[in-house]
This record gives C-alpha cells, sequence and structure tokens, in this order.
C-alpha cells in the first residue's frame, strides 16, 4: 500500500469505492464490457459475501457502495473484482492499481453518495435522466426491478421478510 494511504476495513461500515480503467481510457465504453463487469461484481458478491447498495458502470470508472466481506479484506475483494475483468478482457494494463474507498457510517452521507453515483452519466452527458442508464442500481432503487446485480435496499428486504442488512 503506498505511503500516506489508510484504509478502514473489517469497520463494518459501508464503503463508496471507486476506481478507473488504466490512463482513464474507455475500455468499458461497449455495452459487452459493461455487461462483464456486472456479471464480474455478481459473480465477486456471491464468492466473498458482500452486498450492493448502488452502483454505476461508467465507460473509463466504476462507482460502487457495498459491504465488507464476510470473511475476507474489502481490498481483497476488489482486488478479484478487478482480476475477474481483466481475465475476460484483451486490453493490458486494464485498472488503475489503486481504488478509492470512503468510509460511510452516516446515513444522509449513504444517501449523499448513491445519489451522486446514480447521477453519474448525467452530468457526463451520456443519458438526460438517471433511470436511461442501464448499467446501474437506479432503477432497482426507483422501481425494485430486479437486475444482473443484487442490490441491498427495501425492496429486497421485503422479499426477505423486511430484514435489512
Amino acid at each position: 500500500m503506498p505511503t500516506g494511504l489508510v484504509r478502514y476495513q473489517q469497520s463494518g461500515h459501508l464503503h463508496a469505492v471507486n476506481f478507473s480503467c488504466d490512463q482513464r481510457r474507455p475500455y468499458l465504453g461497449t455495452p459487452a464490457a459493461k455487461d462483464l463487469f456486472e456479471d464480474a461484481l455478481e459473480r465477486m458478491r456471491l464468492r466473498y459475501g458482500f452486498f450492493v447498495k448502488a452502483y454505476v458502470v461508467m465507460p473509463e470508472h466504476v462507482h460502487l457502495v457495498i459491504s465488507e466481506t464476510d470473511h475476507k479484506k474489502l481490498s481483497t475483494a476488489i482486488q478479484a473484482l478487478k482480476l475477474s475483468v481483466v481475465r475476460r478482457r484483451s486490453e493490458k494494463p486494464f485498472w488503475l492499481s489503486r481504488y478509492y474507498d470512503f468510509n460511510i457510517f452516516q446515513e444522509n452521507k449513504l444517501l449523499e453518495k448513491i445519489d451522486y453515483l446514480h447521477r453519474n452519466p448525467i452530468a457526463r452527458g451520456l443519458v438526460l435522466e438517471p433511470q436511461d442508464w442501464k448499467w446501474s442500481s437506479y432503477r432497482h432503487w426507483q422501481t425494485g426491478e430486479e437486475g444482473p446485480v443484487q442490490i441491498e435496499s427495501p425492496w429486497t428486504a421485503r422479499k426477505r421478510g423486511g430484514l435489512l442488512s
């Protein structure tokens, strides 16, 4: 880990995580590449036992709001997620080696991070409304629509009988 970088993991907090493609190249610019990332995210969610509160896949970076894992450090799960994508893509290097991690322990900060990431495609001029961007958790949060990544929300809690993780 670089000097001065401190990660507060295994704290029980949610984490706002984002990471970028190498030199911010649009390696996730095609629908197939974004679909592949969603597939990798769901696989790693299941393998490492974290839950996903929100996400968005942009052409050259990704934003996630996720929990810590059941049995490994979050950094291990992020590394596995990035490797899962790299193994199925030809671009090398694919990712920047580091990622940004912000611990969330207040409800207002959680809502701020979710709103920010869902509005990222609008800010970039990719769509006019957040529901128009297929590669995010926005539609799930608005309607309960299930997508390729299971989202932890009041919708999923109701399906489990009202228990929100």
